[in-house]
């Protein structure tokens, strides 16, 4: 299981990255990325979701966000 610390870490670089892919701001990331799916995988340590790679789980936000637009 991973400690919050490192959780809130991951969480960062993903909002970044996430931020930088769409060109929007890292508020508004926050906000997507906290809405989706994906946030509630990630908390959940059940689904491995937090051994991915950054990239990975912000492709998933992505990919998620393209079906909701559908």
């Amino acid at each position: 299981m991973i400690s919050d610390l490192l959780l809130w870490n991951k969480i960062g670089r993903i909002i970044v990255l996430l931020g930088e892919r769409l060109n929007i701001s890292s508020e508004r990331a926050l906000g997507i990325f906290y809405e989706s799916e994906t946030c509630g995988r990630l908390h959940d340590p059940e689904t491995g979701l937090y051994l991915m790679g950054d990239l990975y789980i912000v492709n998933d936000v992505i990919r998620e966000l393209q079906d909701k637009m559908g």
